[in-house]
């Protein structure tokens, strides 16, 4: 035998609550315990437990004035990088190439070099940015800077 199975509000036709009790019992919000987060804190209470544990507290923020941007400079001088390249050599963060100490800055951290104090040893050193008293005492010392972008100040 074939199953015939109408839709409720065909199946109600005339009966002017389709099946809901007295007038308004399907109306508004009542029957949903309240419109949109209502109840929440009382009465609907498990069901946030259940489906959305973390709906209320604090959940963090998005600084709008993070303290590292993406332009700040991050500058070492070339007395702090003489005084580092041992305890940079023993961790192997730098290379040696031809006799000359490979700095990297940039995978260190900084992104530019200024000139105060001097350095010993040839050092060959890359860096986005470079002060010229800094590349000229380098250069001195027998060494080179390679400025890796197109800034030089």
């Amino acid at each position: 035998m074939v199953v015939r199975k109408e839709k409720k509000s065909r199946k109600m036709r005339g009966s002017r609550t389709h099946g809901y009790g007295r007038v308004g019992q399907h109306r508004k919000a009542g029957s949903r315990g309240g419109r949109g987060a209502a109840g929440l804190h009382k009465h609907k209470w498990t069901w946030v437990v259940k489906y959305h544990p973390d709906w209320f507290g604090k959940h963090g923020f998005k600084n709008p004035n993070p303290t590292i941007k993406k332009d700040e400079i991050r500058a070492i001088n070339l007395r702090e990088l003489s005084e580092r390249v041992e305890e940079l050599l023993q961790r192997n963060l730098l290379k040696i190439e031809n006799e000359l100490i490979v700095v990297n800055l940039e995978e260190l951290g900084y992104n530019k070099l200024l000139g105060e104090g001097s350095i010993t040893k040839p050092m060959k050193i890359l860096v986005p940015r470079a002060t010229r008293t800094a590349v000229e005492k380098v250069k001195e010392a027998g060494g080179e800077v390679v400025i890796t972008s197109r800034q030089t100040q």
